[in-house]
């Protein structure tokens, strides 16, 4: 039991269990004086008349053994002992352990003491006559022991009791003064879920009942920027189709115009080709951009399903450096890396990162490395650029995002959005980090479900992408 609500409970039993303590300690001492001083005064009262009445006329300034025997006789039938001390030293061994008020006692004083004579607690009380021997008279004290035992064991069971009932208590006054935070703590769970109509029933007028209503207003404030959020984003989204459908029919006529255009930049005057190169290297980007654009109003649409195959990962690396990068350098693992994903989805992303790297470090070494860990693939592109700062390394997979914003020309910011997209419709993980020695590396995790068979391996000969040294698609950027 831990947290706010072991806590408290603990803190509870904590309070009982010394209130018991103390009180249990407290009732204790007080029973036992009083028990004890009601013994010894009674038994002290009894000394003095036996000392000032009985003794007397039975026993002489010395006595003899029949007068103490007589006197012994008659305490005995009134259920005590007693032992006369002539001072002749019979009695040393019986005063030895006594305390010395009781062997130094001067004529008609009385003194007592709580001892144990033969392993039974006893009661001495000792007197002298103003002319006599002392007079020791022991009186058994075992029912006050007994009594006291009896009442120890009571306190201390009653103690285990309360205990036990105060934790009991305790767990039930926790849960109950803990419930608000626990309906809270649910709703906080749904509306993490996404389930933004969560809220905390308000049950009292207290401070909770007030923390209850602030976080209903929260809860009510955060669902309503969340739906603004949502409907903004929405019309973004539709806005941007929207724009790239109606672009398309245009663009194409464009498209076909840039291309006439190109195929005739020779025969322009000098002074008109470098503008005309500009219309064909413009309207290229600008199909690009639709392109892009198109793509993520798919996976805005979540139009996009996967038609995973078995893929030798290995070769299909290879083979988009090939064509995407050609003075990449390549390391795979000598045995084929099977995986079950979408080759198409797979270029498209390695593609775009080759893009990347070609664009942000030009004339910097490229390097693909694909190696296996336990239930994974990874694939890592690494250039030898100059990196991306670390404040905004976190975002190079923002849509429109451009690390460095000085750049007009060149990528729309639209690369690596996309490749995150596709990354993670193949379940997939991409990210990025700075080299240690200077330059980015990207790195693609995709899941590795199960080995294939080795029979199934060998018949997928027709189904492996092409190696190295045959042509490859280009895919559009």
């Amino acid at each position: 039991m831990s947290g706010v609500r072991g806590r408290l409970t603990a803190t509870l039993v904590a309070l009982v269990v010394v209130t018991t303590v103390v009180l249990g300690v407290g009732s204790y001492v007080f029973v036992e004086a009083s028990l004890r001083q009601r013994f010894l005064d009674d038994r002290a009262a009894q000394a003095r008349f036996d000392l000032a009445e009985v003794i007397p006329g039975r026993i002489s300034p010395e006595p003899t053994v029949a007068e103490i025997d007589d006197l012994r006789a008659i305490f005995a039938r009134r259920g005590f002992d007693a032992l006369v001390d002539p001072g002749d030293g019979r009695l040393d061994a019986f005063l030895a352990p006594l305390a010395p008020t009781l062997r130094a006692l001067g004529p008609g004083q009385l003194a007592y003491e709580w001892t144990s004579l033969g392993g039974q607690p006893t009661l001495v009380v000792a007197g002298r006559l103003r002319q006599g021997p002392a007079f020791y008279f022991l009186h058994d004290a075992t029912e006050i022991e007994q009594a006291l035992a009896t009442l120890r064991a009571a306190l201390a069971a009653g103690a285990v009791a309360l205990a036990i009932l105060a934790l009991m208590a305790a767990r039930w006054v926790a849960r109950g003064v803990l419930a608000p935070v626990d309906v809270a703590a649910r709703a906080a769970e749904r509306i993490e879920r996404g389930d933004l109509s969560a809220r905390v029933p308000v049950t009292s007028r207290d401070e909770f009942g007030a923390w209850a209503e602030a976080f209903n207003r929260m809860a009510a404030a955060l669902e309503a920027s969340i739906g603004r959020l949502e409907r903004s984003q929405a019309q973004n989204r539709r806005f941007v189709s929207d724009v790239s459908h109606e672009l398309r029919t245009p663009l194409t006529a464009l498209v076909a115009e840039a291309s006439i255009l190109r195929d005739h930049l020779d025969a322009l005057p000098p002074d008109v080709r470098r503008t005309g190169e500009l219309l064909v290297g413009d309207v290229a980007r600008l199909r690009i951009l639709v392109d892009e654009l198109m793509e993520l109003s798919r996976f805005d649409a979540a139009a996009e399903r996967v038609a995973a195959e078995p893929v030798d990962l290995g070769r299909l690396v290879r083979a988009i450096a090939a064509a995407r990068s050609p003075e990449a350098v390549v390391r795979t693992p000598e045995a084929p890396l099977f995986v079950e994903t979408e080759p198409r989805r797979l270029e498209r992303i390695l593609g775009n990162l080759l893009d990347n790297a070609r664009e942000h470090a030009p004339g910097a070494p490229v390097e693909l490395r694909l190696r296996a860990e336990p239930g994974v693939a990874i694939v890592e592109v690494l250039d030898g650029g100059p990196g991306v700062p670390g404040d905004r390394i976190e975002r190079i997979f923002d849509r429109f995002y451009k690390a460095d914003p000085s750049r007009r020309g060149g990528s729309s910011g639209l690369g690596l959005a996309i490749a995150a997209e596709h990354a993670a419709i193949l379940g997939g993980q991409l990210s990025a980090a700075n080299r240690p020695r200077g330059g980015l590396g990207m790195v693609l995790r995709l899941p590795v479900t199960q080995p294939l068979p080795g029979r199934d391996r060998a018949a997928m000969g027709a189904a492996e992408p092409v190696p190295p040294s045959q042509p490859v698609r280009e895919l559009q950027p």
